[in-house]
């Protein structure tokens, strides 16, 4: 699986798009390898964080349109049916957190996966761009949907409609990343944050995720409802009553 790198340590599945010579973009090898290794990564107790970013100066470049135009390669609706479809629906219905370190440029799919993400930081130099527009496509693997609803619909569909480049300090300002950092900052710092998702309680970030995921399509007394549901389920856990005892005892809790 040369096309992906997969490393796991301190609860966290590093996953790095390698294909760093075409900037990370996508073929079927690297598309259906990512859904594999995300499948495993969800059925592995030993990780709590999923962390996606990309070998050498970009982070994804989208679809490698040499595949896309080959006489012999994969049609365009089958890239988008079976390889990038899938890849949205994992990173969204994952339980586990998923963060995105965008270390370089993130365009076409590119973009749109980091922003399937659950959280997205980015190196100061990174930019994201929407570049369905300037080949006589449309925003797919989820742009459509995510972008409006972070960002809203005008800045969103003026970002689709010109193709222009959004640096990563003003992805940031408009709320549609978390986080920016320094370049020479961005993997210390990055590292650093995913560490410390991985040191929180599991089980009330997965339960958080599911609240978060299906509250656009609730009303707000079914909204209440869930939560109860949830904020039950938590308090029966090991990790509510270790959080609770660390506070009373002004120590860091060590959450299992």
């Amino acid at each position: 699986m040369n096309t992906i790198q997969l490393s796991i340590a301190e609860n966290t599945a590093w996953l790095s798009l390698n294909r760093p010579e075409v900037f990370n973009s996508f073929n079927r090898e690297m598309a259906l390898q990512l859904q594999q290794l995300l499948d495993q990564c969800e059925n592995n107790p030993e990780v709590k964080v999923i962390c996606l970013t990309g070998s050498g100066k970009a982070f994804c470049a989208g679809q490698d349109l040499g595949e896309a135009t080959d006489p012999e390669g994969p049609a365009i609706a089958t890239i988008v049916k079976e390889h990038y479809n899938p890849i949205i629906l994992r990173l969204r219905n994952i339980k586990k957190p998923v963060v995105a370190a965008v270390n370089g440029v993130a365009a076409g799919a590119g973009a749109n996966i980091a922003l399937a993400c659950d959280i997205v930081l980015a190196k100061e130099s990174a930019a994201f761009i929407q570049a369905f527009s300037k080949i006589g496509l449309i925003p797919d693997s989820g742009g459509t949907f995510m972008l409006p609803r972070l960002i809203g619909f005008q800045k969103a569909l003026a970002l689709m409609m010109t193709g222009d480049k959004l640096s990563a300090t003003d992805a940031e300002r408009i709320g549609m990343i978390y986080k920016v950092f320094p370049d020479d900052q961005f993997e210390e710092e990055s590292r650093k944050f995913v560490r410390n998702i991985a040191a929180m309680p599991l089980q009330a970030l997965i339960y958080t995720k599911e609240a978060l995921n299906v509250s656009g399509q609730h009303s707000l007394q079914q909204q209440l409802e869930l939560e109860a549901v949830l904020q039950e389920k938590c308090a029966e856990t090991e990790d509510f009553k270790e959080g609770v005892q660390a506070f009373l005892e002004k120590r860091k809790p060590n959450f299992k």
